[in-house]
């Protein structure tokens, strides 16, 4: 659908589900195609981006604030390597009790380029600014641990391995043998984030899980908690810089999708509206980094920045063209930021 090559006939309506897994560039090209539909973006979790619009008032809200009929709530925890015996023994008490198992790793083999296919998603790989690369923990891939744990640490138990890089058959395959219930541990890739639903299963687990982002993470957490057993969501890491604890622990102490996209969007910034000045060819497709006022922050002045958006939209409903004494100063402001970018609000 994003292919130049696709032509609607008249597209009035664009809805984007799980839009925290698309870049700003796939959303604006899906309403490009049309000269003024209507969009509509759902997510449990909006991205830094989705709610600084929101709060910019070029998106309107429109919240589901209560979790769906028998949906438990989900116990967080956020452990590191010494916890690795205790989690292993949890995980075979919940297989011994009939329920299943998810773990998540960020990469499907061992030394996989870091930067990924998915580099325009708004989450994957958020790197702890404390740190460079080359301190982070080492990556634990999907299809090494999956052998590890089913010839070293589980030998009794079902294992098996799921990524995105499996062909649509085989990842079928595997979905239907664990909804089923033949599989014990699922150990995969982000490729679980959305779309499965087995409430047998009772525990989470995502290593490495400095290297994801708060949205992502609450998404995967909501993969469990699903059936009537009591579910856990468990966040291993031994990332010591202080970005990457902030974020576990607010994933460990709050449950609103909500309000983690506003602690998001407090540590990490909405990313570019506007191409930076001196950047003539700039996309301004940056979902996160600093975005200043002078006068107001983006989440501790909501309510200003609420009333500035219904004062501005007052002034361009009496003067369109901004042609009136009083608003010369800001027709000259905003003809300064035609001359930065043409692009304008993405």
């Amino acid at each position: 659908m994003l292919s130049d090559n696709v032509v609607f006939n008249n597209l009035g309506l664009v809805i984007t589900d799980e839009q925290h897994r698309f870049g700003v560039s796939q959303r604006s090209i899906l309403q490009g195609k049309s000269e003024f539909p209507h969009v509509l973006v759902m997510s449990a979790t909006p991205i830094p981006r989705t709610l600084a619009l929101i709060l910019m008032g070029d998106l309107d809200i429109s919240a589901i604030d209560e979790l769906p009929p028998g949906r438990q709530t989900v116990d967080t925890l956020v452990v590191n390597e010494s916890h690795r015996q205790r989690l292993n023994s949890f995980i075979e008490k919940q297989v011994m009790a009939g329920r299943q198992v998810y773990i998540v790793c960020p990469s499907v083999e061992e030394k996989e380029d870091e930067s990924d296919e998915s580099t325009d998603r708004e989450e994957m790989f958020f790197f702890d600014m404390d740190n460079n690369k080359e301190t982070l923990p080492k990556l634990k891939s999907a299809v090494k641990f999956e052998e590890e744990l089913r010839e070293v640490v589980f030998p009794n138990l079902k294992t098996a391995f799921l990524h995105g890089k499996m062909n649509g058959r085989e990842k079928d395959e595997v979905m239907r043998r664990f909804a089923v219930g033949e599989i014990d541990i699922l150990v995969s890739t982000t490729v679980i984030e959305v779309g499965v639903n087995v409430p047998n299963a009772t525990l989470m687990i995502v290593e490495n899980a400095e290297r994801f982002g708060l949205s992502q993470l609450h998404q995967l957490r909501g993969r469990v908690g699903r059936g009537a057993e009591k579910s856990y969501c468990v966040l291993v890491s031994d990332a010591n810089g202080e970005n990457a604890r902030k974020r576990l622990e607010i994933l460990r102490t709050v449950r609103d999708g909500y309000k983690i996209a506003q602690y998001d969007l407090e540590l990490r910034g909405p990313g570019d509206f506007i191409a930076p000045v001196n950047e003539t060819n700039a996309s301004s497709t940056r979902q996160h980094g600093a975005f200043s006022f002078k006068l107001a922050g983006f989440c501790a002045d909501t309510l200003l920045l609420d009333k500035a958006f219904s004062v501005a939209k007052e002034v361009v409903e009496i003067d369109p063209e901004l042609k009136k004494k009083e608003n010369e100063g800001l027709n000259s402001a905003l003809g300064r930021v035609s001359e930065i970018s043409t692009l304008g609000i993405n």
